[in-house]
């Protein structure tokens, strides 16, 4: 395992939430502590974000938000199926049951998802590097479809798709939260087969479940990483396989650091929610600033990046 290279994204998502979201994902960025952000184009700071973004070369993605907040396309902010009755989007729970009751509007989606891709370009000035979705929207039955769509015409090369290696075995995770993170999972399995023949890419392994806010410590990160990585090399035939000697395994660690919301500024339309408010992002950004967690990287030849590096 000596010879093999590790590359790790560590994507800090929701770039653009509110000031103080922004304030952190730069400090963990300048700390070494985070490779890649994902922004939220819906987001209330999101062009202070892009300008931060310019500011300090930031490697940013965009981070599709279907389920919070509101949309940034004009002709579907007053009337449109993914609108709830107060006219904001349905929510993480809402969206995935609206959805399963066949309410949502396919050709919607994709027009918001479109006037995403299209304000990203206008906020940055390029094409997202790499585009995914705010709570896993985008590996949704149908969704997933015209999620590839858009990327596909956009020339957009890279997503996520959060299969997590091992989570059946974080005994910390609550039941209720472990239900969600099983359908995530399944989800994402579906949409393989829907990203690769739109030709989209996504790095090797994913972390993030296991590792999220209070659950997130230098040793769950590490732990995390070192279970995938042996999982990755089992699936290699024999140990003396050359392949395996020189094979580059790519991870994405997605991360949510930042300094709390404090309402009523941020969120993306209706103000910040709970976890963007709670002491656990906070906890994030600490924990990823760890000098020990950064020496640990080295010390395994695992060489941080963004998805423009791969």
């Amino acid at each position: 395992l000596r010879m093999l290279q590790v590359k790790l994204i560590i994507t800090g998502d929701d770039f653009g939430y509110c000031p103080r979201r922004n304030q952190g994902i730069v400090d963990c960025f300048l700390a070494g502590a985070i490779s890649n952000v994902s922004l939220l184009v819906n987001g209330s700071a999101a062009a202070d974000a892009a300008k931060l973004a310019r500011r300090y070369s930031i490697p940013i993605g965009l981070h599709a938000n279907l389920s919070e907040g509101s949309p940034v396309c004009e002709v579907l902010k007053t009337n449109s199926s993914l609108l709830n009755q107060d006219g904001f989007f349905h929510g993480k729970m809402g969206f995935r049951t609206a959805l399963s009751r066949g309410l949502l509007n396919m050709s919607e989606v994709k027009r918001e998802l479109k006037a995403q891709v299209e304000l990203f370009h206008e906020l940055t000035g390029h094409l997202p590097a790499h585009m995914d979705g705010h709570q896993h929207v985008h590996v949704l039955p149908e969704v997933r479809h015209v999620f590839a769509e858009v990327l596909e015409e956009y020339g957009i090369k890279y997503t996520r798709v959060p299969v997590e290696p091992g989570l059946h075995n974080c005994d910390w995770i609550p039941p209720s939260l472990m239900d969600f993170y099983l359908g995530v999972e399944e989800d994402s399995f579906n949409a393989v087969d829907v990203f690769t023949k739109h030709g989209i890419r996504w790095p090797d392994i994913y972390i993030g479940l296991s590792t999220m806010g209070k659950n997130m410590s230098v040793s769950s990160i590490w732990s995390a990483i070192n279970s995938a990585i042996m999982e990755v090399t089992s699936r290699v035939p024999s140990p003396a396989h050359p392949a395996l000697q020189s094979r580059t395994v790519t991870i994405e660690l997605m991360v949510h650091p930042g300094y709390p919301s404090v309402p009523p500024v941020g969120g993306c339309g209706e103000g910040p929610d709970d976890f963007s408010q709670s002491w656990e992002r906070l906890h994030e950004l600490q924990t990823l600033i760890k000098p020990e967690l950064q020496s640990h990287y080295k010390s395994r030849n695992i060489q941080l990046c963004s998805f423009k590096d791969l």
